[in-house]
């Protein structure tokens, strides 16, 4: 098929509706036509991503067996069963490693040496478990060297949720942090957890809270405010 042949009978691409918003930010108005594309949940918006889908993919139709020789390719130059370079903190030895097969890391650590029993902070990959995205931002390990504070964002959106797990006994405690950035830093005492929280509107770090294990997350003191 020619070239020529092959563009004529290419669908033509999605036009987006021009409807001209005034803005108005810091003293400037501006008009944006497409404002409304940012309302993530209307169902016109939806659509109009759906066919943006379809045109790239029927576009690109006469790549897909290139596009899977090159991710063979790019895949076979990557050791599948790995394990990053261990990191000492106190008194434990920390590293990641990730497994044939498997697409998400297992964070692990052991006492003292490489040479002693393993223990599995976080399974990654179990945590995703019923995700359609899941992406673990951020981790801390306490002073005392036995509660993990861990951050992980379910949407994509860079608003995150800390949970806390015992690595004593592997539980993890029922009450949850929302709405944060996964920024966090243990006080020395074992039970204090500093965290940011962020403007819904830019997504911007704004807040400084402080939380106390064991108490109800919804009485945090907000410690620091960016004005």
């Amino acid at each position: 098929m020619s070239t020529q042949s092959s563009k004529a009978r290419a669908p033509a691409p999605p036009q987006a509706t021009i409807r001209p918003e005034k803005l108005l930010k810091h003293g400037h108005t501006r008009m944006d036509p497409y404002q409304w594309l940012r309302e993530r949940e209307n169902r016109e918006t939806i659509e109009y991503l759906t066919r943006e889908n379809e045109y790239t993919a029927a576009r690109m139709s006469h790549t897909l067996e290139l596009q899977k020789q090159l991710f063979t390719e790019i895949k076979g130059r990557i050791k599948q069963t790995d394990i990053s370079v261990p990191y000492r903190l106190d008194d434990y030895l920390y590293y990641s490693r990730l497994e044939e097969g498997r697409a998400y890391p297992i964070y692990c650590r052991r006492p003292g040496s490489m040479t002693t029993p393993e223990q599995i902070m976080l399974d990654v990959g179990q945590l995703a478990e019923g995700f359609q995205f899941y992406e673990l931002t951020h981790f801390e390990v306490s002073s005392g060297q036995n509660i993990l504070a861990y951050a992980f964002d379910t949407a994509g959106r860079r608003i995150n949720t800390i949970r806390f797990k015992d690595l004593d006994s592997g539980e993890v405690a029922e009450h949850e942090i929302q709405m944060v950035t996964g920024d966090m830093a243990w006080a020395n005492d074992n039970k204090t957890l500093f965290y940011t929280r962020q403007d819904p509107g830019t997504l911007r770090a704004c807040q400084v809270f402080r939380h106390i294990l064991g108490t109800d997350p919804s009485t945090d003191h907000l410690v620091f405010e960016e004005l």
